[in-house]
């Protein structure tokens, strides 16, 4: 395994646990996305994206457009990993005059390039960054985070077919779908497979991988990034929800948490655990 692979194992790992450690704070949260979506956001910021930790209002960083702005937690905890928000604002997370809110508002968070929560304006607003920037000649790539229930908006749609219009090289979509909504499972709400094909269909270049497998990750966002053709790029990401805290990826419904107090510390420990039996691993392969 390589050290960069070992090195965004090890940022997943503590987004998770920055993650879990807001939801204790409010008892209750969209944890199950936080842990689901954790791989993709710690190779989003340990990796691929080009900003300033600093300066979160850089003009030559990438954007990254949380769409899904109640994945807020998930957010927060990537930008606490990726040094733009302290580490001792968790603890305010939900409260009242905090710059984390529970769901994600560009006016409250540094970092944070839109107010979501409305779903399906992420890839809408995403297409406008996209030309703005390529009309300014800026070299910057636009991300935009979304979930697998917003797929069920039309303007998703309309979006993805101006993109492909304008060949939006420098739009990169990434979809969560961990078939959960507020309504029950995805795909029993609208169903959206074949997916890919979809999306290969209005002109993207498509990929679909486990988003929990961290090399395939990191695989797929160095593929998006490098393609040559002038075309936008979707990756799809299968994801557990509540990853790597079993109790908590077993719940029948986890769209939306409520979490008994003691459960909070074992979900911690279970972590820490596992992390801990994962580096004596790689230390007896080494």
């Amino acid at each position: 395994m390589s050290d960069l692979t070992t090195n965004l194992r090890e940022r997943a790992y503590r987004i998770r646990r920055f993650a879990l450690r807001m939801g204790e704070v409010q008892g209750q949260g969209y944890i199950g996305q936080a842990l689901g979506w954790a791989d993709v956001l710690a190779v989003a910021y340990g990796h691929a994206l080009n900003y300033r930790a600093d300066e979160p209002e850089w003009e030559g960083r990438d954007r990254f457009l949380l769409s899904h702005g109640h994945y807020a937690i998930a957010f927060y905890a990537a930008l606490i990993e990726g040094g733009i928000i302290q580490e001792s604002e968790l603890e305010t997370y939900g409260s009242d005059d905090s710059r984390l809110p529970m769901s994600g508002m560009a006016t409250y968070t540094p970092g944070m390039e839109m107010s979501g929560g409305s779903l399906g304006q992420g890839l809408p607003i995403a297409v406008g960054m996209a030309l703005g920037l390529r009309q300014k000649k800026n070299p910057a790539f636009v991300y935009v985070s979304m979930s697998d229930g917003e797929l069920d908006e039309g303007s998703v749609w309309e979006a993805a077919m101006g993109a492909a219009h304008h060949r939006l090289s420098n739009l990169i979509c990434l979809v969560d779908i961990n078939n959960q909504q507020a309504d029950g499972p995805s795909s029993k709400v609208l169903g959206f497979e074949p997916l890919a094909d979809k999306w290969a269909a209005f002109g993207w270049d498509v990929q679909r991988v486990d988003g929990n497998d961290m090399q395939a990750v990191l695989k797929a966002f160095g593929n998006a990034r490098d393609l040559p053709e002038a075309k936008p790029r979707v990756i799809l990401f299968d994801t557990l929800m509540g990853k790597g805290v079993p109790f908590l990826e077993q719940r029948e419904k986890n769209h939306f948490i409520r979490v008994d107090p003691p459960e909070w510390q074992q979900a911690l420990q279970i972590l820490d655990d596992s992390w801990s039996a994962a580096q004596q691993t790689e230390g007896a392969l080494a």
